[in-house]
């Protein structure tokens, strides 16, 4: 199955404790580069995230981020209410030693170290649901991946559909191609009025035969179009290989170029030329 490596992912989860947010975005790039960013606290389950992107990605660069928000009500702080009442029944017991003895100061018993504290959160239970969030982004970011790799897929069969033409068309005209090459040579020399021996010219039109012959590198367009449409329906990274075809593609498109005698063909290995162009742009997006 053909992936792209762009897509976008987005999971959250709401619990009694918070919210948990994971996004993920994805470009091309010729090997796996991942980036997270998570808070501070989430930094122990970072070596778990880049091993579940090891395993589910092959290929591009992934922007990993984890968004935490706590609740109200585990923002809220609370009152050791035991350690208030001993300060308290502390500071009454030395108030009635004294004859100065001065009214309690609820502020400052708030401020005594231990009287205020902030709402416990289990963390374990955190980065366990963050684990497995992430675990569901990737999921969702490699379901939108499938889905642009098979629109790329069709873009591509779409253009192989067309080197399939071209490359027929050039194999059907080259015998007709070489018989005018072969009259206009002969008409050349009688316009000349010159007395060239027959084995002279038959000579001349087999070079020029060979010259122009095309057929092995037609039959090389026609493998790579095949080898190229059996990659795409292979699963895993086929990015790097498809990219290598294309390469393998313009080529044997030069070399028609080069070997051409005639606009025709020349024509058509410019076409070729840019078909094998524009699926080389789009497979750089594929894993």
């Amino acid at each position: 199955m053909t992936r792209s490596m762009t897509a976008f992912a987005r999971q959250e989860s709401q619990h009694s404790w918070g919210n948990l947010v994971w996004e993920l975005r994805s470009v091309n790039q010729r090997f796996l580069e991942p980036h997270i960013r998570i808070p501070d606290s989430f930094r122990e389950i970072e070596p778990l995230m880049r091993e579940q992107l090891r395993k589910h990605l092959s290929r591009g660069k992934i922007d990993c981020t984890l968004r935490f928000e706590v609740s109200k009500a585990q923002q809220s702080m609370q009152v050791n209410e035991k350690l208030a009442q001993q300060l308290i029944k502390a500071a009454e017991k030395i108030g009635s030693l004294t004859s100065s003895a001065l009214p309690i100061d609820t502020l400052e018993v708030l401020r005594w170290p231990g009287v205020m504290l902030d709402a416990e959160l289990d963390m374990e239970a955190c980065k366990k649901h963050a684990v497995n969030l992430f675990a569901a982004a990737i999921q969702d970011l490699n379901q939108g991946r499938a889905r642009e790799g098979e629109q790329l897929a069709l873009l591509i069969a779409t253009r192989l559909d067309s080197i399939t033409q071209v490359v027929a068309d050039v194999r059907d005209k080259m015998p007709l191609i070489l018989d005018k090459q072969r009259e206009l040579l002969l008409k050349r020399v009688a316009d000349l009025g010159l007395e060239i021996d027959g084995v002279r010219i038959e000579q001349e039109i087999a070079l020029l035969a060979q010259k122009a012959d095309v057929a092995e590198e037609i039959d090389r367009l026609d493998t790579h179009v095949q080898e190229v449409r059996r990659i795409l329906q292979q699963k895993g990274a086929i990015g790097r290989r498809l990219d290598f075809l294309m390469q393998e593609l313009n080529r044997e498109a030069n070399t028609l170029s080069s070997k051409s005698i005639v606009v025709d063909t020349t024509n058509s290995a410019v076409e070729l030329k840019v078909l094998i162009e524009q699926m080389r742009e789009q497979i750089q997006n594929i894993e």
